[in-house]
């Protein structure tokens, strides 16, 4: 007798396929399954394209678990989309992009400036930690085209880097001293972010896989989760300490039902591991790590400042002119980071130098144009819009908006020209240049904020960046004529 297996549910169809490797009659599906797959007007229905979309990747899921090996499974998802990688990842990195704005709007609704304003400090010190369990390896990894490094100890390596992030929060809180409900908020918003940067490895298997728009997909529900989670949870309770706790959970839930299966699903099973590969990512990748770590730290070391010295409020307020920023890196983000792999072979080839020169000058043009952009907009309708938003008035604000966007065009100028010394493989020359920088802005947040308050707060980002960009212009003009040295010792 035929089965229709279409209309069972996914334990169903796994207790078929057991039954047909031992051998023996399958226990009959059950009563309901058995009735729908009969009924005439059961096999005309159609389940809902969401349901029906979960529940293949569900049966897909507990099918590959029933094997014993997710990474030996065969592949359904097509590679070299790139329309679909532009597509996804632009709307990936959009929405975790937005995480921070719309969580704090929903914070500030729903909760008030001041415990917003505790979300948001806890929100930023989770992006280091997230950067600290990154360790700066995944412009590294999907540039890794020959895979020398497997991607066995690309995990390794980030799970460990992950943990130690994990004992860097707890230390943190510590020396904070943080009463029992901030100390809560923290501990659901880490653990958000180190989910974050552990999911990070697996989309960037993806992406070296040419399979970035999966990626951009993984991002996205995970992200989506998270804001709907907290969302609800804060509407109900009206306590964000649960609603952060809440959050942490669903970014968990999502990293085991969606992310690693599907990067395991859906590239090549890796070799196995070994040591010697996990230390020499540490040691290869511990100048981008440092750089990044720093660059970050740079960036929230005026919110570190103000903690100290200004109303929770004012971490709202500086958030809120910081999202043109964002916006911009962002938007140039995606601009570029798909093209990274292609970014490598072009350099590979020394014939094509003068075309990765020509590339590079395009995005700086897309940079000051998208700043302009961001500028006009937030003039206009930006800063009424974010009013409205956050039920504050924004606009005795404007004069450092504009300083704000101007620091955006500056910052995505550093993140392109950051991921283009990693390309070139001279990641470890930029490490004093972020030391020099987090020196700058510290002592300029520690005068300025306590002089002018939040005015010198967003002073001090802009101009420290600033000094950040001129240093690493200069160090990428040296890098370039001492590679051309090297190719030609006797030029001059």
């Amino acid at each position: 007798m035929k089965r229709n297996a279409v209309s069972l549910n996914p334990l169903d169809t796994l207790r078929l396929k057991l039954a047909e490797r031992r051998g023996t009659p399958a226990a009959s599906p059950s009563r309901a399954a058995r009735a729908n797959a009969g009924h005439p007007a059961a096999r005309r229905r159609r389940q809902p394209y969401l349901a029906r979309l979960v529940n293949q990747w569900w049966t897909r899921l507990l099918q590959s678990v029933y094997k014993g090996s997710l990474s030996e499974q065969e592949e359904e998802y097509e590679s070299h989309s790139a329309s679909r990688d532009y597509v996804w990842n632009t709307i990936g990195t959009t929405v975790w992009g937005m995480s921070l704005p719309i969580l704090s709007i929903i914070a500030t609704q729903l909760a008030g400036t001041e415990q917003a304003g505790m979300f948001s400090l806890a929100f930023s010190t989770g992006m280091l930690l997230m950067y600290a369990a990154n360790y700066g390896v995944r412009n590294f990894q999907v540039s890794d085209i020959d895979e020398t490094h497997a991607f066995t100890s690309y995990q390794i390596n980030r799970w460990s880097s992950a943990a130690a992030a994990l004992v860097l929060g707890i230390l943190y809180c510590t020396v904070r001293d943080y009463q029992p409900y901030m100390a809560t908020i923290c501990a659901g918003v880490y653990l958000f972010k180190l989910v974050d940067g552990i999911a990070d490895v697996y989309e960037g298997r993806l992406q070296q896989a040419d399979k970035l728009y999966l990626a951009g997909i993984s991002q996205t529900l995970r992200s989506g989760a998270v804001f709907l989670i907290f969302t609800l949870f804060l509407l109900v309770t009206h306590n964000i300490a649960v609603a952060s706790v809440a959050m942490g959970i669903a970014a968990v839930a999502s990293l085991v039902l969606v992310t690693i299966p599907l990067a395991l699903l859906e590239t090549e099973k890796s070799r196995r591991w070994r040591m010697e590969e996990v230390i020499d990512l540490f040691r290869q990748c511990f100048p981008l790590f440092a750089a990044l770590f720093l660059f970050n730290l740079i960036e929230t070391m005026p919110k570190l400042v103000m903690e100290g010295s200004l109303p929770y409020e004012n971490q709202i307020y500086f958030n809120a002119l910081y999202f043109p920023s964002q916006s911009i890196q962002i938007i140039i983000g995606f601009i570029y980071k798909p093209q990274l792999v292609r970014l490598a072979n072009i350099w590979s080839n020394p014939r094509k130098r003068r075309r990765f020169d020509l590339i590079i000058l395009a995005m700086v043009a897309v940079i000051v144009g998208v700043t302009a952009a961001v500028g006009i907009l937030m003039a206009t309708v930006g800063i009424p819009f974010t009013s409205f938003m956050y039920g504050v008035d924004f606009e005795q604000f404007r004069f450092l908006c504009y300083l704000m966007v101007i620091a955006g065009g500056v910052i995505a100028a550093i993140d392109f020209l950051y991921a283009i010394v990693t390309v070139l493989r001279r990641q470890g020359s930029v490490m004093r240049l972020y030391l020099l920088a987090f020196v700058a802005v510290t002592a300029l947040s520690l005068v300025l904020v306590n002089l002018i308050g939040l005015t010198g707060a967003v002073v001090s980002y802009l101009a420290s960046m600033a000094f950040l960009l001129v240093l690493l212009i200069l160090e990428y003009l040296n890098i370039r004529r001492a590679i051309r040295k090297e190719r030609n010792p006797f030029s001059s």
